[in-house]
């Protein structure tokens, strides 16, 4: 409901959208396959959405996400939620490659967080 409710607050409707936990070592290989990146993420998401539908596929390393819980001194389901939050973030459009952009998606899944925890 959480999810479907953060794409509908954006005016697009959920359709498909996969979750795979996995961890390290197949999230880098998947990086350096398809993104031609050398380094460890927490997500990678493959977007298959069209102009009102959001569909895609969200890669998440569960050990990334339990190193930064760590190192973010939050729970690990926090921590979930927020990379959660941040590959539907990316499918409805929202990218963090520029320092701007980075500030909007990190309100944004501060905003969305904080929904989820009152709901």
């Amino acid at each position: 409901m959480w999810i479907e409710n953060t794409v509908t607050d954006n005016n697009l409707v959920a359709s498909d959208i996969s979750i795979i936990f996995c961890n390290d070592s197949y999230l880098l290989n998947m990086n350096q396959t398809y993104l031609k990146h050398n380094y460890f993420t927490d997500i990678i998401t493959f977007d298959y959405s069209d102009a009102a539908y959001i569909s895609g596929d969200l890669f998440i390393s569960l050990d990334r996400v339990y190193d930064n819980a760590k190192l973010f001194c939050v729970s690990f389901e926090q921590e979930l939620l927020r990379v959660v939050i941040h590959g539907i973030l990316h499918l409805l459009g929202f990218n963090d490659k520029l320092e701007e952009e980075q500030k909007t998606m990190k309100s944004l899944e501060n905003y969305y967080l904080n929904l989820y925890q009152n709901d």
